[in-house]
């Protein structure tokens, strides 16, 4: 598909299948290539949206940085559903992705059908220490970026939680290393700085969280341990939200398993389609 207008810049999107819309959105290391199996799997019977962010090519990278932002991600991600003529849809995102959808499902609920926030909550952080020491790193991440001229650092890719996914497949592991290779160093260090560094804590949202009304499906690995704490916390806070952890698995939930996280959003998806994914009772 042709790179498409949305908010002043002009974005990828790869629109495949037909039937209810699911909208597919990337982490920081990703685009939208890591929801290939995702795509592959829910596309026969889901129409089945995902894209570029604005930064990461062949989306366009724009040269000034007040252009990035977590209320222009969620913007773009309301503005692609616009371009598309796509009402209401299934938001699936991913890390800085699963941010992106719950804001959306926050500040516009009638285009959020469900949510499924995987590994979301990255910089959660509970105390003002902790949040300065975020920041100061993700600060100093961008500036290596920028000097290198790369988003492929190695201290990223083979991070805590990314490790597992080279432990568990190798050639999978390769073509993340790949493909964040391609990225933008530019759109990517702006994006750390501008959608990362200054977005709130989802701690912060606690009042919003409680009010949401769509049913939400939050996934988490186990070894992700930047993301566990947060995500137990929005469990307790999401009224209509589900928790599914998966054993021996980092950050990269969706590349790691495949088969499981395809499996456990089906489920999810019927049940929401049966009405059968009710908010939490005060008495459980």
């Amino acid at each position: 598909m042709p790179l498409l207008p949305v908010n002043g810049v002009r974005l990828h999107v790869e629109d495949k299948g037909t039937g209810e819309p699911i909208v597919f959105v990337h982490e920081f290391g990703g685009d939208w290539r890591s929801w290939r199996p995702q795509i592959r799997h829910f596309s026969r019977n889901h129409r089945c949206v995902a894209y570029n962010a604005r930064g990461y090519p062949p989306s366009e990278v724009p040269d000034d940085e007040g252009a990035y932002g977590q209320d222009v991600a969620t913007a773009d991600l309301a503005g692609v559903l616009d371009a598309l003529g796509i009402a209401k849809a299934v938001v699936v995102g991913c890390s800085m992705g699963a941010y992106t959808a719950l804001m959306l499902a926050i500040e516009r609920p009638e285009r959020a059908s469900a949510v499924v926030a995987a590994s979301g909550g990255s910089g959660a952080a509970t105390t003002p220490e902790q949040r300065e020491a975020f920041k100061r790193d993700s600060l100093a991440r961008a500036e290596r970026m920028l000097a290198a001229g790369t988003a492929n650092l190695p201290e990223f890719a083979a991070g805590p939680a990314r490790v597992q996914l080279k432990r568990k497949n190798p050639g999978g592991f390769a073509e993340f290393e790949k493909q964040l290779g391609q990225h933008s160093a530019k759109g990517s260090a702006y994006t750390l700085r501008r959608v990362q560094t200054l977005r709130a804590p989802l701690y912060d949202y606690k009042r919003e969280l409680g009010a949401l009304a769509a049913p939400v499906l939050l996934v988490v690995g186990d070894e992700d341990e930047a993301c566990l704490d947060v995500n137990g916390w929005l469990k307790r806070t999401i009224p209509a939200a589900g928790l599914s952890i998966l054993p021996r698995t980092g950050h990269l939930v969706n590349l790691e398993e495949p088969p499981v996280f395809n499996r456990i959003v089906d489920s999810f998806l019927a049940s929401v389609a049966r009405n059968d994914w009710p908010a939490r009772k005060l008495a459980a």
